[in-house]
């Protein structure tokens, strides 16, 4: 059995805890400051442990013994839990989407016995998965286009929109610098802009910019691609709003503030969707070719428990990439890229069938 640390015990930690706990494989240590959260666990083979999760020395401390760390923290949190996996030899897995608390992780990855595999959720995550996977079936590429909403079933406040993650990660994708590549160029672009209109199955939505989506995937196609970019999809309307509290009202230099805002007004919900929208064109035999792929998943029940389609589709993600290490299907040491995992292997793991049998 497996001997695991996760760090969270929060919304996305308790679903990869419920996730891990009952294969039997894994024996879960479930650390976090908050009480409450911890209070919450049920899940078989977790036993929770109240500790500063920020502190470097206790942190690193209770790595030690562990075969992997997950991280399931806030992303400012990333660079310590990351450096006590390196001092304990343990493999490394986080959802972030930050840009910069990546960059940490890969630095820590030089050179180190373990693997470090940060951006494991849904995007960043699986959507590089499924995005290089029908890449690969291309001779060459012009255009890769990523487009994901975690979106509520039944919308009804002026945003069309509820909680279904962490706030502080959703501010970071409005707020921050996108990467892209442009006519060949990898460069960065605001968020909010280049908003645009599509339907699917009958429904209108609207994307546009967000940071951190789309992982390590403008690295690994620069050069390769001539147009790659990742847009989060929102009912029509949101962006707007969003774009009023952030530029006009200027929130994103008061986040804290920006976010008691959002939690105060704005309900959380278990009845929401996953969208999963990519498109590839480029050459394949000789013609110009255009593959697309389109995935919902919804809410669901798992392992007696109401998961929202959020909760789902993260812990889905991280506890398919925690089943493909042990498996060996992964690096054993250095920095892993989402996309270096073949989306065949991802759906076909326990967890990832949660994917694969969207709609």
């Amino acid at each position: 059995m497996k001997k695991i640390l996760l760090v969270g015990g929060g919304k996305i930690g308790s679903a990869i805890a419920d996730l891990l706990g009952p294969t039997g494989d894994y024996a879960l240590t479930v650390a976090d400051r908050d009480v409450a959260s911890l209070a919450r666990l049920s899940a078989p083979n977790a036993t929770p442990l109240r500790m500063d999760i920020a502190h470097a020395a206790a942190l690193a401390a209770a790595a030690k013994g562990h075969d992997m760390v997950l991280s399931a923290a806030p992303y400012t949190l990333t660079p310590v839990i990351a450096a006590a996996a390196k001092e304990a030899g343990a493999h490394y897995f986080d959802l972030t989407e930050d840009v910069e608390s990546t960059r940490v992780v890969k630095q820590l990855a030089d050179g180190a016995a373990s693997a470090f595999v940060p951006q494991c959720g849904l995007a960043p995550g699986y959507i590089s998965i499924c995005a290089a996977d029908i890449a690969r079936r291309f001779d060459s590429l012009r255009e890769v286009q990523m487009r994901v909403g975690a979106l509520p079933v039944f919308p009804t406040n002026a945003l069309k929109y509820n909680l279904t993650w962490s706030t502080d990660g959703l501010i970071n994708e409005y707020c921050n610098p996108c990467e892209s590549i442009r006519d060949g160029e990898l460069i960065e672009v605001p968020a909010l802009e280049e908003l645009e209109a599509f339907s699917l199955d009958g429904v209108e939505y609207e994307a546009f910019n967000t940071s951190g989506g789309l992982g390590t995937l403008c690295e690994t196609l620069k050069g390769k691609v001539e147009n790659l970019n990742y847009k989060t999809v929102r009912y029509p309307g949101h962006r707007d709003i969003v774009k009023m509290l952030v530029r006009d009202l200027r929130l994103a230099y008061r986040r804290d503030l920006l976010k008691d805002v959002l939690e105060a007004s704005i309900p959380i919900t278990f009845q929401d969707v996953v969208l999963v929208f990519v498109t590839v064109s480029g050459e394949r035999d000789g013609r110009l070719t255009q593959e697309s792929y389109a995935r919902k998943v919804y809410a669901q029940t798992v392992e007696g428990k109401l998961m929202s389609a959020i909760q789902i589709t993260t812990a889905a993600g991280i506890c398919a990439m925690v089943d493909l290490m042990a498996e060996g299907r992964l690096p054993q040491k250095g920095f892993v890229r989402q996309e270096e995992t073949r989306l065949a292997d991802f759906h076909a793991n326990r967890f990832g069938r949660y994917y694969a049998q969207g709609q």
